[in-house]
Order: structure tokens, then sequence, then C-alpha cells
């Protein structure tokens, strides 16, 4: 193959913290969405009280319905708890995408046993839908009770398992953009002139730039708990901590220290996009595609250059089939593959038709099966 271009990217030196930071926190994990790894840790699978962490949970569960059927709520005496509040009354109706804010703003106890019971019809039996999502993501140490995160000896999770439900929740485009909000303006259903306009209890997206969410909680017995996720270029780091009385400057200590220590590279493959001749098809090009996007974590110190190289023919012959691969373009590091990724056909390119001269039509004429 004819080597067509070489582009180089160069992210600086990174000037890394000499030393992890300390934390009081009675658990933690700091955890790479990227490539999964665990930056720190610290009683990672300890089983401890998440407090209203757990609402991560319930308002997952809760805008997965609601983007299916955004049913309206009516507010009963079943639904009314303890606790921190969005304040709803008896008979007044909102959409159970109203909950969904009403737990991620003001970690509304009320709107979580709302939403338990209009999706599930009672506590234990959204609690069993809780437990089963929680299975599925890999929460091996984690037990639900309460949509609300109240605390109960039965109701339990780790540092490590709250880090892969919040990656969860920012997999979901409602869940990322409403963890992402400052305030959120709540309109009722009925009544239907009453509006109001709730503020999220996360501070760091106030207090540190790159904060993309989160959530609190606090009860005597858990402590102060705190998941909050922030990114950085295409990096995105997730950090937990369990009973920690100083974890909004542990949670932007331990960003701080992350990001000093990896750096994300991302390149668009799947949009990046030539127009290479064709030969033998009246069509004069034919378009070429990666197959898929490259994502990759690397250490700070050591990314002083990506070199990103594109292989491809100066042509091809057609027919050329959608998929088929035609070239490829490598990620190297100091001379080491990082990823190589497959450049293949983004359609179908006919061959042209073969016309016949005067000569063969008089020999197919005269010549009988």
């Amino acid at each position: 193959m004819l080597l067509l271009c070489a582009m180089v990217f160069c992210f600086p030196r990174a000037v890394c913290a000499a030393e992890a930071p300390e934390t009081g926190a009675e658990a933690m994990v700091l955890y790479c969405v990227e490539n999964g790894s665990i930056i720190l840790s610290k009683n990672k699978d300890k089983e401890m009280r998440p407090a209203s962490t757990t609402k991560l949970m319930t308002t997952l569960l809760t805008l997965e319905e609601a983007a299916k059927n955004d049913r309206v709520v009516t507010f009963t005496q079943e639904m009314t708890a303890e606790g921190s509040s969005m304040y709803l009354k008896l008979g007044e109706q909102v959409r159970l995408s109203d909950l969904a804010a009403g737990m991620m703003m003001c970690s509304g106890n009320d709107a979580a046993n709302a939403a338990a019971i209009a999706l599930s019809g009672s506590e234990k039996r959204f609690a069993n839908l809780m437990n089963t999502r929680a299975k599925q993501l890999g929460m091996e140490h984690t037990h639900f009770v309460t949509p609300s995160g109240l605390d109960d000896d039965d109701h339990y999770s780790t540092a490590y398992d709250m880090a892969l439900l919040m990656q969860a929740g920012l997999q979901n485009a409602d869940f990322a953009d409403l963890t992402y909000q400052k305030t959120k303006t709540v309109r009722f259903v009925q009544p239907s002139d009453k509006s109001v306009t709730y503020s999220n209890h996360n501070r760091l997206l106030r207090s540190y730039a790159d904060c993309i969410g989160g959530k609190t909680g606090y009860t005597t017995a858990a402590g102060r708990c705190l998941v909050s996720a922030a990114r950085r270029g295409s990096l995105t780091l997730i950090c937990v901590t369990l009973n920690d009385k100083t974890d909004w400057e542990d949670h932007m200590a331990l960003y701080d220290y992350g990001f000093s220590k990896l750096r994300g590279y991302y390149s668009g493959d799947s949009s990046f996009c030539l127009k290479v001749p064709c030969v033998g098809s009246e069509q004069a090009t034919a378009a070429v595609i990666g197959a898929e996007d490259v994502s990759l974590v690397l250490e700070g110190a050591a990314a002083d250059e990506v070199k990103r190289t594109v292989f491809l023919d100066p042509f091809v012959y057609a027919p050329v089939r959608a998929g088929e691969q035609l070239g490829r373009i490598d990620y190297t590091l100091d001379g080491e593959m990082l990823k190589s990724v497959s450049l293949v056909a983004a359609e179908d390119v006919q061959e042209k038709p073969f016309k016949k001269n005067i000569f063969q039509k008089i020999k197919e004429f005269f010549t009988y099966g």
C-alpha cells in the first residue's frame, strides 16, 4: 500500500503530582471511564451506606422510562418521605422527568418515592428493579432497599460500585444532560400555574470547571457521600468518596492529580472520509471511512507524540462492496503500535457495464446453445 499521509499530534509534557493527595474519606475511588482503570482507591469494595447517592440509580431508571412515556404522576400520601424534599403536595401532578429533576437537583426523597411507586407500584418492587440493574452493571457489592437512600441495614454499596453506576448514567443522554445542570425549572401539570426552579446541590458544578455532574448524599449514619464526574479534553474521570467530611476539597484535589497523570486522545475516524479514484466504474471515486473511532488513555509524562498514519492505495478497482477493507490508520507512540483502525468502503461502487463490439454481437447471433 502507498503511504498517503502521516499526521502527528503532540501532547505537552504533563507536570505530574509527586504524590497522591490524602483524603478524609473512609472509602474512595478515582476511576477512568475511557479504559475502566482505577487510578486511586481506598477501601473501594467496602460495603457502606451510600445515602442519597442512591438516587443516581433511581434517576437513571426514571429517565429511561420517561424516554418511552413521560407520563403524569399524581403525588399521594404513600409517596411522602422525611428528609430532603422537592416539596410536593398531595394531589399535585408532575411528569416522570420532573421527578428525576427533583432527585438530581435538590435530592428530593419525595420525588424518589413518587418515581418508585409510579414505575413499580411499591418501593419494594422498585428495589428489585434497582438490584437487577445493579447486577447488570457489575455492582457486585451493592444491595438497594430504598429509592431515596434513607438508612437501612440492608441498603449498601461501595465506592467502586457507585463509580460504575455513575458511568452508566453518563452513557444516558438525558441523565448526562440533567446532572450537568446547575438549576432546573419544573412546571407542574397540576396546578398548571405553578413552576419551581431547583438548584443543584453539587457545588463542584460551580467551583470546578471540569465537573460535568454528580450527586451528593448525607445521613448521620452514612456521613457525607459524594459521587462526581469531570471531563478534560477527551478524558472523563469519576470520583467517589464515602463518609468524607472534606469531600468537596478532596474531589478537586483527586481530579487535579488524575488529570496530571493521564491524557485522553480521541480521533473521530468514523467521520473521517476520503474520496479515492475508482477504476472500472462509472462512479469516479469511492468513499472511504474509518471503521471506528479511537479513544486512548495515555500517561501524561509519556504522551509526547502520538503519530496518526493513513495507509491507502492511490486508487481502487470496481466493484467495491460497502464495508470492504481498503486501508488502515495506525496510531503509534515512540514507535510502539497503540491502535490500528481499518479504512473501509462507505458504499457499494458498481463495476462499469461491459459494452460488446459489433463482432461479438454477430458471433452471439449465430451461436446456438
